[in-house]
């Protein structure tokens, strides 16, 4: 992204109003202001580099959005879309983003035990470019990943473990894991699933979780809510081998719960990957939004816990997520599956800095019982069980948000996600040390009356963002997340502010306080 986006002056922070059951009261105006610009050039001069430090706790949300790939539903539109269209696509789903005020998105980079990055474990996915297994001529997640940091948003990599094909008339390439794990392969309906069960399938999907890690630079890892497959009607899972195999070994399980062990025991083996190869990458589910029916009592639906085998209260429980992402697609006027009450139920396993971040479901965005302000009456709620744990949305899709369908961005998302946050420090290194403050140095720039403070990190520095702050009426408040692939930048300060940074952890520095120089 080109520097001069950042020329952007912080003479008040963001209020719109909107009329209705939407409309918002406005922020008290700040006290001071700050221009952001690229890097000063000039004379260094006095008053030296600020002394006063500060302890100031940031605003905190995740704010995001699912862009799916499965299907080309969210992006890229078609296959075969080449690489200049499809970055076009991908950048306006992205500034949308920005300007309904998300912090993070969450990628579709495995649909299919396949690929949307370079790989020499999977193919690349037939999304792409039509053929499953066709290079498209350019890396989409090096790419988003790009993208979206220039932008401030955390790029999530969101991967199906267990999900075959989609299709088992879709013709799959020679390296396909429904190929080369063909044994451990399940016809299910029409779609080919790989058994949870089979240590060699497990072993296979922990091998690329490491390869992404280790040569992608996400911020975050990210499963929904497919494991073992939706049920059909009169059919069980076809695991016989491995459930035989299971108790040759000694197994004493019911099947039900050797299934679940399945599950639990890859999301333990995944948290603890991750802690070991990206300690500042954030881990997290999003599970149907039903653990079980009558959990609280009244809910009706199916249960995820018998059907899907997927027991995500232990997940968050047993430290081994940094967040849950419960999927509730359902509207608040629904008594059998209560919006409120599920989210108290999901609240009620925050703890120890693990979070809950509700999923809402934006593709019926104008249906009957998904008006725009639906949602609205979904992020209120969102908004007052933030003492409870529950720290913030993602929508699915990203599509309806960036396009503003039904003024869900100007009219409803933005006006909540007004002010700026910055997402949950990542619950285990909540405990170590925190970044040090930006260096600050006075700079007389050509044509300028006052010096501007030059912002800057040592070199090496891993760094999400300079975390910029005015003087309110309550004190400091953070008025702006930039980008720290903006670094060094300058400030120009009227009256009191504040600077400091974030870390890939999403620990926050003390500030060091700015005052307007002479």
């Amino acid at each position: 992204m080109p520097r001069g986006r950042w020329l952007l002056p912080l003479l008040a922070l963001l209020a719109p109003a909107c009329s209705g059951e939407v409309a918002r009261a406005p922020s008290p105006a700040p006290s001071s202001a700050v221009v952001v610009v690229p890097d000063p050039a000039g004379v260094t001069v006095s008053p030296g580099a600020p002394k006063e430090r500060q302890r100031v706790a940031p605003r905190r949300a995740l704010r995001g959005a699912w862009i799916s790939t499965v299907y080309n539903g969210t992006w890229p539109s078609r296959a075969g879309l080449g690489e200049v269209a499809a970055l076009a696509e991908l950048t306006a789903l992205l500034d949308g983003l920005v300007a309904a005020g998300a912090n993070a998105v969450f990628l579709q980079v495995r649909p299919e035990s396949d690929a949307l990055y370079r790989s020499t474990l999977e193919p690349w996915s037939r999304f792409l470019a039509g053929t499953q297994g066709k290079d498209p001529g350019y890396d989409p997640l090096a790419r988003a990943i790009e993208l979206a940091h220039a932008r401030g948003l955390e790029l999530h990599a969101w991967l199906n473990p267990f999900r075959g094909m989609t299709s088992a008339s879709v013709q799959t390439a020679d390296n396909h894991p429904t190929r080369v794990l063909a044994e451990h392969t399940r016809a299910w309906g029409s779609q080919l699933w790989m058994d949870p069960g089979a240590p060699a399938v497990q072993a296979h999907v922990l091998a690329v979780i490491e390869d992404l890690l280790r040569r992608y630079d996400v911020d975050g890892l990210h499963f929904d809510d497919y494991f073992y497959p939706y049920p059909i009607a009169g059919k069980s899972f076809p695991d016989d081998d491995t459930f035989a195999a299971y108790q040759s070994a000694g197994g004493a399980l019911a099947r039900d719960d050797y299934r679940r062990a399945n599950v639990d025991d890859f999301v333990r083996r995944v948290s603890e990957l991750s802690a070991r190869v990206r300690p500042d990458v954030r881990f997290g589910v999003s599970p149907f939004g039903i653990w079980r029916p009558g959990y609280p009592r009244g809910i009706v639906g199916l249960d995820a816990y018998a059907e899907l085998y997927c027991d995500a209260p232990k997940w968050i429980d047993r430290g081994w997520v940094d967040y849950l992402a419960p999927q509730l697609y359902w509207p608040t006027t629904r008594p059998a599956q209560d919006f409120a009450a599920l989210l108290d139920f999901w609240a009620a396993h925050a703890k120890g800095g693990r979070t809950i971040v509700v999923g809402h479901d934006l593709s019926k965005l104008g249906q009957t019982e998904f008006p725009p302000s639906e949602i609205d009456k979904q992020l209120a709620l969102v908004d007052a069980a933030r003492a409870k744990g529950v720290a913030g949305s993602i929508f699915f899709t990203a599509r309806p948000l960036a396009q503003d369908d039904q003024a869900i961005r100007t009219s409803v998302v933005g006006p909540r996600w007004s002010l700026p946050a910055v997402t949950p420090t990542v619950a285990a290194a909540s405990a170590e040390p925190r970044p040090e403050p930006p260096i600050v140095e006075w700079v007389r720039e050509p044509g300028e009356d006052k010096p501007t403070a030059r912002i800057s990190v040592p070199p090496g520095t891993r760094l999400r963002s300079v975390l910029v702050y005015v003087q309110g009426e309550a004190g400091l408040t953070l008025s702006r997340v930039v980008p720290a692939e903006q670094l060094p930048l300058g400030l120009r300060i009227s009256g009191r502010a504040a600077v400091g940074v974030l870390d890939r952890a999403s620990r926050a520095s003390d500030v060091r306080v700015l005052r307007s120089p002479p």
